[in-house]
């Protein structure tokens, strides 16, 4: 049977081009790629949404918090063998006046629903991998998403990483930095672009096999 993998995220697994504003094609995507590369033994489906967040209602627009989506959306999907989680963009957003320190706390918060939703093979739980996002580049609030995002944005962004590492220890969910290995553009500073969808998806694939080989 195949491994069916889930990957949750904002705008970032969407595929969105902050050159064109639309959505890069499905040969560009980081979850389509992962998919080809996978082989047929994977399935990989895609489940992001631009301006998600992993636990914030947004008072501006409706429908974007993971927590209340994330379980109907995996039981629907089921059974699946890996949930891939990569969000903490948003969450930096001045209007939800989170620290670094909470932002981490809501993504754990969201992947322990994951972990505990039986939507894995069997009614078991599916492995669980959080990504941190790259980082969030400080000219950001030079260009036009800078007024909508707000101050700090950039700096939250730098310490989310090390508490998540921190608060996933000794929950059985894998973590994974992504900062490293991938940057965002230089368009608007928060968005991927064709070369790092590209890097994610290496990255991505990597932990897979360290997950199930």
């Amino acid at each position: 049977m195949k491994k069916t993998i889930v990957c949750f995220g904002d705008s970032n697994t969407w595929g969105y081009d902050a050159v064109t504003d639309k959505r890069f094609n499905d040969t560009t995507r980081w979850t389509s790629l992962l998919d080809v590369n996978l082989g047929s033994s994977y399935r990989v489906i895609e489940e992001g949404l631009s301006g998600r967040t992993s636990v914030c209602e947004d008072p501006l627009f409706e429908g974007l918090s993971g927590l209340s989506y994330i379980y109907p959306c995996l039981m629907s999907h089921s059974p699946l063998s890996l949930v891939v989680i990569m969000l903490g963009t948003n969450d930096t957003k001045d209007r939800f006046g989170l620290t670094s320190y909470n932002i981490a706390q809501g993504i754990v918060r969201l992947a322990l629903k994951a972990k505990g939703s039986a939507s894995g093979v069997d009614g078991k739980a599916p492995e669980v991998l959080v990504i941190a996002p790259p980082l969030i580049g400080e000219q950001y609030i030079t260009t036009p998403i800078g007024k909508p995002m707000g101050m700090h944005c950039s700096e939250k962004s730098k310490e989310l990483s090390g508490h998540l590492a921190t608060l996933l220890e000794g929950t059985g969910i894998h973590f994974v930095d992504s900062k490293d290995r991938v940057t965002m553009n230089e368009v608007d500073y928060m968005h991927l672009d064709e070369e790092g969808h590209r890097l994610m998806a290496e990255l991505v694939q990597q932990q897979i096999e360290l997950i199930f080989n």
